[in-house]
């Protein structure tokens, strides 16, 4: 069963003793401060404790947020936060087996500012435990999720709100910060974000550490349990997640280390991408009304507004817009073994507001309703194999939400297939290329080679693995 290779892909290499301790962490099914089944209720009861609730409101309703008369831009009035601009792409190279669209445009988030996303790891009991925050996010379909310790803009934790103080910060900025285990910048959305990047950080504690209302401690393995369920690890945790150093087995790899990056330089340098940030007002094929900005074929994704109340967040109360996608996406690595060393097939995606053209993404990252309308010719690679797969060729399957701080219920269906030689070659079309989860493991140590799907899916690689065993 692949499951069970993919074991030797999570195995930590003994000769490093922080893999070591990430494996017996990962191992350890219950923690010292809270029992796996109990957790349920200690996220139900951090939901009755703070006032939650999202409002859809009209544009107008929007309290320091604006359209900008020259650009009709959605700008906040302190010049900080995020801006909704208009974006116009051309790929000039298509169609080279990426999909039928060479033309279009859209709106786009551009948030310059590199956050943190953080996990702070202290040992208890001779076992790494991680700090886990319960935290609402207003585009989450069920709110509250389990976030990284740190989760801040640096509009959040310099405090250009006004806000209280981010919880935990000083682990991770400034002199007192405690020892490194992972620290990376990598990309977000690159079809909603315009060049966004931020850094993905784990440090393990240095003294003690006060455990304050809405987090708790948690082994990895009990982590990873939690993994398996719909809409409770978010997306911030899991690309923090994804950055864990566990250790290449040395298995032999279809493409050597040196192929794979060379592979990758020649997708970048293939794609021809032009972007242009073009005004928002003024944007073919996009309608803003009241409440909205939607395109005309009523595809893809909206603009919506919210207010917000959260009794738990730095400021207790705002406004501001969210995109909102069209429908629940389908995101999958396609797997298969050769001579028995575990394989996922990557794809050389193009994404807008990427920094250098591709990243590494999943086999299949789509939502079905935008290509229902194409005839198969057109449909993208892969994505009516991963719809059309018997379930017992699923290893994984959960549903889990996207970026909640700026998306509304962005959903997707995240899913580890088997396929055979049929189905997905061991030559793969041009784009894509069959790695080992530890190559992933290996690049996601750098930043902007494995795009945030990706990383998500890595991670749920090495939730599978623990589970297994």
């Amino acid at each position: 069963m692949l499951s069970e290779s993919l074991l030797a892909v999570a195995q930590p290499r003994a000769a490093d003793n922080t893999c070591d301790r990430i494996g017996l962490s990962a191992a350890t099914a219950d923690g010292r401060h809270l029992r796996t089944s109990d957790f349920g209720d200690w996220l139900a009861g951090r939901g009755r404790a703070n006032e939650f609730r999202v409002d859809r409101v009209p544009f107008a309703a929007l309290d320091g947020w604006a359209f900008d008369e020259a650009t009709g831009n959605l700008v906040h009035r302190s010049g900080r936060f995020f801006t909704v601009e208009g974006l116009h792409v051309t790929e000039l190279d298509a169609p080279y087996g990426d999909g039928p669209y060479a033309d279009w445009h859209q709106p786009i988030i551009k948030q310059p500012e590199v956050g943190i996303l953080g996990i702070l790891v202290k040992e208890f009991d001779g076992v790494l435990h991680f700090l886990m925050q319960a935290k609402m996010e207003p585009g989450n379909p069920n709110l509250l999720q389990l976030s990284p310790t740190v989760q801040a803009t640096r509009s959040n934790y310099t405090k250009a709100h006004h806000g209280a103080d981010v919880k935990y910060i000083e682990h991770f900025v400034g002199p007192t910060r405690g020892h490194i285990i992972a620290d990376v910048l990598q990309s977000e959305h690159g079809s909603w974000f315009y060049r966004k990047s931020n850094r993905n950080m784990i440090v393990e504690a240095v003294g003690d550490v006060p455990l304050h209302d809405d987090f708790c401690w948690l082994t990895l393995g009990q982590i990873s349990t939690l993994m398996h369920q719909d809409n409770v690890v978010n997306m911030d945790s899991r690309t923090v997640l994804s950055c864990l150093p566990y250790a290449d087995t040395r298995s032999r790899a279809l493409l050597s280390d040196t192929q794979l990056l060379s592979w990758i330089t020649e997708e970048r340098s293939r794609h021809d991408v032009r972007v242009e940030r073009v005004p928002l007002g003024s944007l073919p094929g996009w309608r803003r009304g009241e409440s909205t900005i939607e395109h005309e074929a009523g595809r893809y994704f909206k603009v919506v507004a919210v207010a917000v109340q959260a009794g738990s967040r730095e400021v207790t109360g705002w406004t501001q817009p969210l995109f909102e996608p069209v429908g629940l996406g389908v995101t999958a690595f396609l797997t298969r073994a050769f001579d028995g060393v575990p394989h996922v097939l990557v794809h050389a995606r193009v994404e807008a507001g990427f920094l250098d053209t591709i990243e590494l993404g999943p086999t299949v990252q789509y939502t079905p309703g935008n290509y229902a309308h194409l005839d198969e010719k057109n449909r993208p690679l892969f994505l009516d194999t991963v719809l059309r797969a018997p379930s017992d060729r699923i290893r994984y399957e959960a549903v889990h939400s996207e970026e909640g701080g700026r998306f509304l219920n962005a959903e997707s269906r995240y899913l580890i297939v088997d396929t055979d030689e049929t189905e997905a070659p061991q030559n793969p079309p041009s784009g894509y290329a069959w790695v080992t989860p530890a190559q992933l493991t290996s690049l996601v140590r750098h930043g902007h080679y494995v795009n945030v799907q990706g990383r998500t899916l890595l991670a749920c690689l090495n939730a599978m693995a623990v589970n297994s065993r």
